[in-house]
């Protein structure tokens, strides 16, 4: 895959403005997914649910051949920006310990709330696994 990134624009931190995708591959396209386990236990803290939701996107990509250098996109709903912001060092380990050093292009959205009222987050996630 291609980064996008203008030469005069400054380099984004966490995520990339685009990617282009090219050639025969496969589209692996996921629900959100929120920060509850298995059991649907959900932890109290934005970082930890936000890990744990990394870790199901890893899973479902892994069940479609793919992992995390192939998600081209993310988009994030979370229920409070001051959790989000006050989580940053857990949130970062979190995408570290999934993502790696791959950092997509990435939308960021601030919502009243998710279906489950105990969620704080929900991240979609799209990615392109090129064919042989």
């Amino acid at each position: 895959m291609q980064i996008l990134q203008p030469a005069e624009w400054k380099k984004p931190r966490g995520f990339s403005h685009g990617v282009v995708a090219e050639g025969p591959g496969r589209w692996v396209v996921l629900a959100g997914q929120t920060g509850g386990d298995e059991a649907g236990n959900y932890a109290p803290d934005m970082a930890a649910q936000v890990g744990t939701a990394l870790k199901r996107i890893i899973k479902l990509l892994g069940e479609a051949g793919a992992g995390p250098e192939h998600v081209v996109r993310l988009t994030w709903y979370l229920t409070s920006r001051s959790e989000y912001e006050a989580a940053g060092a857990g949130i970062g380990a979190a995408w570290k310990e999934t993502l790696g050093r791959n950092f997509p292009p990435s939308t960021l959205l601030y919502i009243a709330g998710l279906v489950d009222e105990r969620a704080k987050v929900e991240i979609e996630v799209t990615a392109f696994v090129p064919g042989a």
